[in-house]
């Protein structure tokens, strides 16, 4: 019973800080938006294979090592605020630039999906999540079995909420919706991610 306690308490952690905005939310509603449905699904699902890596890597030591070795946990953060500038800056360079349509071929779902990933993979927040509230909820010396539900369990949900994400904001009306604004819109998101990785240079 105890075991199954601590599930539902990382599941209901970890729900908490999936549903909540950031980069991963920012990447894969641009993604479904600019690019199609399946790039976005594509999207979806790298960050869902993100999720997985995290929960893999929090359950292995994640939190001892970025306790332990302070320069590991500033090497990661400094290197995904970076990369968020550098998404954001060309995302505001793009923006009055009118849509091409692109069909989901190998390389666009390609591309999507390992853009997608890169941004989870170091996106602080996950840093953060994953290497301390995640690890510390874990329970110690748990059965294999526990381990791997916990892993899974964390991909299943990513991927229904980013998925689900996508299937909406590729809808055709939303579409449409947001080609009326899209400079705007991408101006707005661009900047966001260049103030979010700015904040992590600053703040560390």
């Amino acid at each position: 019973m105890d075991y199954i306690n601590s599930l539902a308490l990382l599941v209901s952690v970890y729900i908490a800080s999936l549903v909540s905005p950031g980069p991963n939310f920012i990447i894969v509603t641009n993604t479904s938006m600019t690019v199609s449905r399946a790039a976005g699904l594509f999207a979806g699902l790298g960050l869902a294979i993100a999720s997985l890596t995290w929960a893999i890597m929090a359950m292995a030591g994640l939190g001892f090592l970025l306790t332990h070795f302070e320069w590991l946990h500033v090497m990661l953060q400094v290197a995904g605020a970076l990369y968020l500038i550098w998404l954001g800056l060309k995302m505001i360079r793009n923006a009055a630039k009118p849509l091409k349509p692109t069909g989901p071929s190998e390389v666009s779902w390609r591309s999507a999906m390992r853009r997608a990933y890169v941004v989870s993979m170091t996106n602080p927040k996950s840093v953060a999540f994953f290497g301390s509230i995640f690890a510390l909820v874990i329970p110690a010396h748990a059965p294999v079995w526990l381990y791997c539900l916990i892993a899974l369990t964390c991909f299943l949900l990513s991927a229904l909420w980013y998925c689900g994400l996508a299937f909406f904001f590729s809808n055709p009306r939303v579409s449409a919706g947001f080609l009326r604004f899209k400079a705007s819109i991408e101006r707005v998101m661009g900047a966001a991610l260049i103030l979010i990785g700015g904040r992590l240079l600053l703040v560390r």
